[in-house]
């Protein structure tokens, strides 16, 4: 069982623990691998307690550098892997809906909030986890995810709600990456609709059943990462190359239901932290979670304000038209590797998103302890379909966007956080056994946590569900009455 206090956090009794260093850690077990055996004749032991085969040595190594992943770098790369794929592809045309200081402003503002929320999280987490240990309440076999962390510490109510919001927003999610693989792959192969895409990709998707848990993301995050970067910055690059359009027009605000569509996707946008226990309960050390998300969040606003900036300037007003950055810029290699990377991203983002969907469904089944992974794998399957279903019948790539930023981000990752946070802690025994207290930046005060914590669910509940839901509503709505359900290719001409 791994400790939550393991390597670098603070126990309640003010006690440290010892930290493991990761490359001694590592030399030992690639080295040492003909050590003494344990008392009972197991072979050296990974970070979670299994044991490693001592005549395996190549296999162990492989799994260390490629699969098993726990380390504070490892958070980073996943962190940053779920925050932003397809979304470098709409957020041009939210700029052409927001003009550019609104864009550049939400985004900003965004993801702080969303720092912020994912620090209130890891919180309760926290609390949730030590008390359950101190039960001898064992999470060996068990994903600890949010709604649980709300039903333990608030109750069923509590539970039933994050379990609706967080279960709904997931999918919604995932959805939408296998939607914006169809409409991306159209880009350089249009001898296909973009449903027959999306139904082929549904098909690839099912592999990423696959993967056990967040922990076993180490290439494929890294993998994923390099290939936002490298889109990101071929958008910034041939927009720049391509220069302004002629009769370019930068119009920036038309109407309030554009305005708030926009800002909906870079909430949308800014939503990835849905998966933030799941990757805090794969770390060896959860506590430092909260700061490797706000460093991805950083290195995200360095790959899409400068990409969504530039395609503005370079072809402003157009950008409403389609919602899909790749349409503008002219066919050629480095297009069609940054299509190429994209998809494979994209899969990568379906599988971390869709990972908390599997694991609501195991536990659900009763097969999420199972010492067989193949009956768990076996067990995801419909889960898969139902998102392939859905993406093939709403094919609306940034109206879906819009309306899953307005109507379940702000719920799921915004304002039940922040509720569920001030909620627990106003009991002043809660406060005072607290595992993260008050940051030293906000004078370590508990009411001004509470207000900020206020200050955001009001936001959220007027810009966000508010007219952002108004908006995005209506606009989807035009969509759906424009090119119907199961549209065999949305915004093609």
């Amino acid at each position: 069982m791994m400790d939550w206090n393991r390597g670098d956090a603070l126990s309640r009794n003010g006690e440290h623990s010892s930290p493991v260093p990761l490359a001694s850690e590592f030399m030992r077990r690639c080295t040492d691998s003909n050590s003494d055996q344990t008392e009972q004749g197991s072979s050296e032991r990974t970070f979670d307690g299994k044991p490693v085969p001592s005549e395996n040595t190549w296999i162990t190594l492989f799994s260390l550098v490629l699969w098993e992943g726990g380390s504070s770098l490892d958070a980073w790369l996943t962190a940053s892997s779920s925050q932003v794929a397809q979304v470098l592809l709409t957020l041009p045309t939210s700029f052409a809906q927001l003009g550019l200081a609104s864009g550049i402003a939400f985004q900003i503002l965004y993801g702080f909030v969303g720092c912020w929320t994912c620090y209130l999280m890891t919180a309760l987490y926290a609390d949730y986890r030590s008390i359950k240990e101190n039960q001898n309440v064992s999470f060996k076999k068990h994903i600890i995810q949010w709604y649980e962390v709300l039903g333990g510490l608030l109750g069923p109510w509590w539970k039933a709600m994050g379990l609706i919001f967080s279960t709904t927003y997931l999918l919604c999610a995932s959805t939408i990456q296998l939607i914006a693989c169809g409409s991306t792959v159209y880009y350089i192969n249009d001898s296909f609709s973009k449903r027959t895409w999306t139904i082929i990709f549904g098909a690839v998707f099912m592999f990423t059943i696959l993967i056990p848990t967040a922990q076993n993301y180490r290439l494929w995050s890294f993998t994923g990462i390099i290939m936002t970067t490298y889109t990101a910055w071929y958008l910034t690059i041939a927009a720049t190359l391509n220069g302004q359009v002629l009769d370019v027009k930068h119009t920036g605000v038309k109407n309030v239901e554009l305005y708030f569509t926009g800002a909906s996707n870079i909430l949308y946008a800014f939503g990835g932290h849905a998966i933030t226990l799941e990757i805090t309960h794969a770390m060896w050390k959860p506590r430092k979670y909260k700061v490797m998300y706000t460093y991805a969040i950083l290195y995200i606003f360095s790959l899409t304000i400068p990409s969504a900036s530039t395609m503005y300037w370079a072809f402003g007003d157009s950008l409403l038209t389609i919602t899909n950055a790749f349409a503008f810029l002219p066919k050629t290699k480095f297009r069609d590797a940054a299509v190429c990377v994209m998809l494979i991203h994209q899969i990568t983002e379906f599988s971390l998103l869709s990972l908390p969907v599997h694991f609501v469904w195991e536990k659900a089944l009763g097969v999420h302890h199972s010492k067989h992974f193949t009956i768990r794998t076996v067990s995801r399957i419909p889960v898969v379909l139902v998102i392939w279903l859905i993406a093939v019948m709403v094919p609306l790539l940034g109206p879906i966007s819009s309306v899953v930023g307005s109507l379940s981000v702000t719920s799921t990752v915004y304002i039940i956080p922040c509720l569920a946070h001030t909620t627990y802690y106003w009991n002043s025994a809660a406060r005072k056994d607290a595992i993260e207290q008050p940051p030293a930046w906000i004078f370590k005060s508990w009411k001004v946590m509470f207000a900020i914590n206020v200050c955001v669910v009001v936001f959220m509940v007027i810009v966000g569900v508010g007219f952002g839901g108004w908006a995005s509503m209506k606009h989807f709505v035009k969509q759906v009455h424009s090119f119907g359900l199961f549209a065999k290719c949305f915004q093609c001409n």
